[in-house]
């Protein structure tokens, strides 16, 4: 998987993504990434990259011709067109089901944008898709797309450790991860739960699952319409239902 970032602050994005896993899974050859500079794609001599916007307004608009020259000299190298995602509030907010599908690609460009954005023609030209790591606006695209290159190179085979963490974690058939403990057995009076202890693997993942339907139901029901649940989980859900209405009418 081959990660292409093109940016105003290549330093930014190099030092953020070649340290922890995503480092050791360059070095091993598993995901590679790049970052371009725009500037260097700039025919101002002085390496103007912005201007002003026509129509008037605050605020400066990158150019489109770096833009595009440094996008059409990425793909001259690699052959074809690339998928291209440019980070904006204007986009699909990125989420899990989106890394698994991006997960799949070869290649990816993430464009980062600064100022005021990015000269429409460009993004048009480029095929550029809107991605957004949520409702509220940063000072750039880098921090988003470093976001999202990390979520996805979690997919990519051999960069955990342990490839089942990839799958069984938060957002794992649309449920929170299930609370977690590690050594010592009792700290500050908290005992790690005694189903832990057990060495029984099936009641373990039994009390796990409904550990994570618990926590999903109170931090993010908006997630279970689409949960993946047993027949025995469906009905633990409802009894965490039928105890949540009837505290609540209890209430005076």
């Amino acid at each position: 998987m081959n990660f292409h970032v093109l940016t105003l602050f290549p330093e930014m994005v190099e030092s953020g993504l070649n340290t922890s896993i995503l480092g050791r899974a360059k070095a091993r050859g598993l995901i590679s990434f790049e970052a371009v500079n725009i500037r260097d794609y700039t025919l101002e001599r002085h390496g103007q990259v912005d201007d002003y916007p026509y129509g008037g307004g605050a605020g400066m608009v990158m150019q489109a011709e770096p833009v595009c020259r440094a996008y059409e000299a990425l793909a001259e190298t690699i052959g074809r067109r690339p998928r291209v995602i440019y980070m904006t509030p204007q986009g699909r907010v990125f989420n899990q089901a989106i890394a698994e599908e991006l997960a799949r690609e070869e290649e990816l460009v993430f464009l980062c944008g600064h100022y005021e954005g990015v000269d429409e023609r460009a993004l048009e030209i480029i095929g550029a898709e809107y991605l957004s790591a949520g409702d509220y606006v940063l000072t750039g695209g880098e921090l988003p797309a470093m976001m999202m290159i990390d979520c996805i190179s979690r997919l990519i085979p051999g960069v955990l450790n342990n490839d089942a963490s990839a799958e069984f974690e938060s957002f794992h058939d649309n449920l929170l991860e299930y609370p977690q403990y590690t050594r010592p057995e009792i700290f500050m009076g908290m005992q790690v739960p005694e189903i832990l202890l057990s060495g029984h693997h099936a009641n373990i993942e039994k009390w796990r699952r409904e550990q994570s339907v618990r926590r999903t139901f109170e931090r993010r029901p908006d997630m279970l319409a689409d949960a993946k649940l047993s027949q025995k989980e469906q009905e633990f859900l409802d009894k965490l239902r039928e105890t949540a209405e009837t505290s609540q009418n209890s209430v005076p």
